[in-house]
C-alpha cells in the first residue's frame, strides 16, 4: 500500500539499470509523479522498465522553488517519487532541500534505499582499516581545494571524495602535495558500468597512471584515500595515555573514549583508534 500526500526518496543505479531494487519499481509504479534531476536522464530508465509518470524537473538551479511546488502537491494529497540521476537523492547530489521543506513541514518522508557508489568502492577494494569518512565532491579551484585537504589530513579513517573527469588530474596531483605521497589511494571509475575500473597505488604513482592511459580520465570517480597514521604511545602525551588506560580499565571502549575526550581535548577519532590499538595489545 501506498498512502497519498508522501515523499519518497528513492535510490536509483548508479550504472547497471538491473540494480534496481523491486521496492523502488514498485514506488515508482505507485507514484502520482517523480521529481527528477534530469527528466530526459529519468525517462530513459523509467521506459526500460515500461513506466509512465508525470516527471518534474529538480535540479541544483531550481531546487528552492521546485520544493515549494511539490510541498503543494504533497499536500494536496499526492504522492512523490524523488529521484537523481545515479545514486540516492541529496547524497552530492540535488535532494537535500526539498527533503528539508518537506519534512520541517511536516509531510511524511520515506527512504527508498538502494545502491551506494560509496559502499560499492569500499566494498570492492580490500580496505580494513576502521571506518570512513565520507566528504563527497571537493572544490573546483585548487586553492580552496587544497585548504579543505588541509583539513582531511590528519583523519585516521579511509577518507572517500567523489571527483569528475575533468578536474581528476588537478585532485590528485593536490592530494599528493597535501597529504603525502605515500598514502594509498585507490581508484573506482565508472563502477557498475562496461568499463568499470577499481585500481590502488601509492598517491605518488597516482597521476603517472592516469596520464599514461587517458581513457582513465574519463568518467565518474569514486577515491579512497589511506587513513592517516595512528599516534602511537611516543607520539600521544604521556597524561593522554595514562587517562585513557584508567578509563579502559574500568569502562566500555566508547564510554572511555567519549570521556578521555573531555579530559584531554583530544581528537575523539584519534582516541577512539588509540583506544583499540590499546585492546589489541593486552590482547
Amino acid at each position: 500500500m501506498y498512502p497519498i500526500g508522501i515523499l519518497y526518496v528513492v535510490a536509483t543505479p548508479i550504472g547497471n539499470l538491473q540494480d534496481i531494487t523491486l521496492r523502488a519499481l514498485d514506488t515508482l509504479k505507485a507514484v502520482d509523479a517523480i521529481a527528477a534531476e534530469d527528466t530526459r536522464h529519468t525517462s530513459g530508465l523509467l521506459s526500460y522498465f515500461g513506466i509512465s509518470k508525470k516527471l518534474i524537473a529538480v535540479h541544483e538551479h531550481n531546487e528552492h522553488q521546485s520544493a515549494e511546488k511539490l510541498l503543494s502537491q504533497l499536500n494536496a494529497g499526492e504522492s512523490i517519487a524523488l529521484v537523481t540521476d545515479a545514486g540516492t537523492p541529496g547524497i552530492s547530489d540535488p535532494g537535500a532541500v526539498v527533503v528539508d521543506l518537506v519534512r520541517k513541514a511536516g509531510v511524511k518522508v520515506v527512504p527508498v534505499p538502494g545502491v551506494s557508489a560509496v559502499i560499492a568502492a569500499l566494498s570492492a577494494s580490500g580496505i580494513v582499516q576502521n571506518g570512513f569518512m565520507f566528504h563527497g565532491f571537493l572544490p573546483a579551484s585548487g586553492a580552496a581545494r587544497r585548504k579543505v585537504l588541509e583539513t582531511l589530513k590528519t583523519q585516521t579513517v579511509t577518507l572517500v571524495i567523489y571527483e569528475a573527469p575533468h578536474r581528476i588530474v588537478d585532485s590528485i596531483a593536490d592530494m599528493c602535495a597535501v597529504l603525502g605521497g605515500e598514502r594509498r589511494i585507490t581508484f573506482a571509475r565508472e563502477l557498475t558500468k562496461t568499463f568499470e575500473t577499481i585500481y590502488s597505488c601509492n598517491l605518488s604513482d597516482a597521476v603517472a597512471w592516469l596520464e599514461a592511459d587517458t581513457n582513465q580520465q574519463r568518467g565518474e570517480f569514486v577515491l579512497l584515500i589511506e587513513a592517516a597514521a595512528l599516534k602511537d604511545a611516543e607520539e600521544m602525551p604521556e597524561e593522554t595515555v595514562r587517562i585513557l588506560k584508567l578509563l579502559l580499565a574500568e569502562l566500555p571502549l566508547k564510554q572511555a573514549v567519549k570521556l578521555a575526550t573531555e579530559i584531554t581535548h583530544e581528537k575523539k577519532n584519534v582516541l577512539y583508534e588509540f583506544a583499540l590499538q590499546l585492546k589489541q595489545e593486552s590482547e
